[in-house]
């Protein structure tokens, strides 16, 4: 492990990296629950996509760790499965089989794009001030997610956003179900902060299971009543399906190509293709920033292997029957607790091939559970805010742009674009491009992204 993961080499260990690996893993456990709820709402077979979504996370990570040796983790991408499903297949009228030969013929492209430099490319002309800014907007943007997760903060008719009202539930009646897991989230973030501050050896993922436990012991006590209709469950592992894997034939090889040479599908292509790419190289830039793994010039050694990776999930999951394969923003949780290699990769990806066998025990962890790692890692990551330079605005105000982009308009892709967008017309208009060098690619991706809220 030493010799093939060069642990000494990252300032690691073999005990650091599995500790990270299963951190990471049980931040991001929840997607085999999500995925296959979404995408059977595109009339897919559940049990498939449930074996579909673990067997791709495995293959695509298990390419991470040998292709890369970066402790990145892929599975199915939320927002994509979503637009798959709710965009494609229930808004425009397309088979789920049609829609799984866009994912299909997206991968190919990006498994082209990232032999021949494209995308590397694309990663290395984005400045380095907007690489720590898109880590800032991805720690505030995951941490959103959390506090949705766990349903502290619900929306509100009036500011769109609000507290979630201990009072009302109260007297609404659902304490006992949706009050409860509130306020344990809310015990869960203290102990995971509490555990960062001791410097505790992961204590992100003892945070998950303590808030975990707190609920079992809830449930046994009654304060925790679980309430199917209203979307929680019970928080113990439900083996009364013993410990079968769910058939893959239902959705195995069942693409349909007959509108690959439509206009239609041009348009949904491009629309995978492009936030995909952007969601990946985003998340790549934020997570590997915050870990130190960029070089001096902002570059990030291997990337190819880590995009084609992706790339290559991404096709491999078409073919068994699930939306996007792309690298996940909660591998940051693992690179919080120390992960630096493919071995943290390496654990997560086995851990997701015993989940075909565990699947009760892991779909068992609830988001509220979760939701505490997901707001540390957060915090975590903002701290990368210092590292931008705040004293020239042509640098500092399109990072500030991009950081708000990211959790307001619930986008990594978005978030990138806008700080692309300004960073380009504010120095242009200023007239410091010339003197910063600005890449021609930048330019590109400029109009690129313009055309995109134009035409999409």
């Amino acid at each position: 492990m030493e010799k093939f993961f060069k642990l000494k080499e990252n300032g690691t260990n073999v005990s650091t990296e599995i500790m990270a690996g299963i951190t990471t893993f049980m931040t991001m456990a929840y997607i085999l629950a999500v995925n296959p709820n979404i995408l059977s709402a595109s009339g897919m077979d559940r049990g498939a996509v449930f074996t579909a979504t673990a067997l791709s996370a495995f293959i695509a990570t298990c390419l991470m760790a040998l292709l890369s040796n970066y402790p990145f983790v892929l599975a199915p991408g939320m927002g994509l499965n979503a637009y798959f499903a709710y965009t494609v297949v229930l808004g425009m009228g397309y088979t789920w089989q049609a829609a799984l030969a866009a994912v299909f013929v997206e991968g190919i492209i990006f498994i082209v794009l990232s032999l021949t430099n494209v995308r590397e490319a694309i990663f290395n002309a984005i400045p380095m001030n907007l690489k720590h800014a898109v880590s800032v907007g991805i720690g505030l943007f995951i941490a959103f997610i959390g506090l949705q997760n766990a349903k502290i903060v619900v929306n509100n008719d009036s500011t769109l956003l609000g507290l979630f009202s201990f009072k009302g539930s109260v007297q609404a009646g659902t304490f006992n179900y949706e009050g409860i897991t509130v306020l344990l989230a809310l015990i869960g973030i203290l102990i995971t902060a509490i555990f960062l501050f001791k410097n505790v050896k992961g204590g992100i993922l003892w945070g998950i299971l303590i808030t975990w436990g707190l609920g079992i012991i809830c449930q046994f006590t009654g304060l925790y009543v679980p309430n199917a209709d209203a979307g929680f469950y019970s928080l113990l592992p439900n083996f009364s399906s013993g410990f079968s894997i769910p058939a893959l034939t239902p959705t195995l090889m069942k693409m349909d190509f007959s509108i690959v040479f439509s206009l239609d599908f041009v348009v949904i292509m491009f629309a995978f293709l492009f936030v995909d790419m952007f969601d990946t190289l985003g998340t790549l830039i934020g997570v590997a920033s915050k870990a130190d793994m960029l070089d001096k010039d902002g570059k990030l050694p291997n990337i190819r292997g880590a995009l084609l990776a992706d790339a290559v999930g991404t096709s491999v999951g078409a073919m068994f029957g699930t939306s996007t394969v792309t690298t996940f923003v909660e591998s940051a949780s693992g690179v919080a607790e120390g992960g630096r290699t493919g071995l943290t990769s390496l654990t997560a990806a086995i851990l997701f091939g015993l989940s075909l066998f565990l699947s009760p025990i892991f779909l068992a962890i609830p988001s509220f559970a979760t939701a505490p790692a997901l707001i540390m890692v957060g915090f975590l990551m903002l701290t990368s805010i210092t590292k931008i330079d705040f004293s020239d605005y042509t640098e500092a105000i399109p990072c500030f742009i991009a950081i708000i982009a990211m959790p307001f308009m619930y986008s990594i892709s978005e978030g990138i674009a806008m700080g692309v967008i300004s960073y380009v017309v504010l120095n242009v208009a200023t007239g410091k491009a010339k003197e910063k060098k600005i890449s021609i690619l930048m330019y590109v991706l400029a109009v690129l992204f313009i055309l995109k809220y134009v035409v999409l």
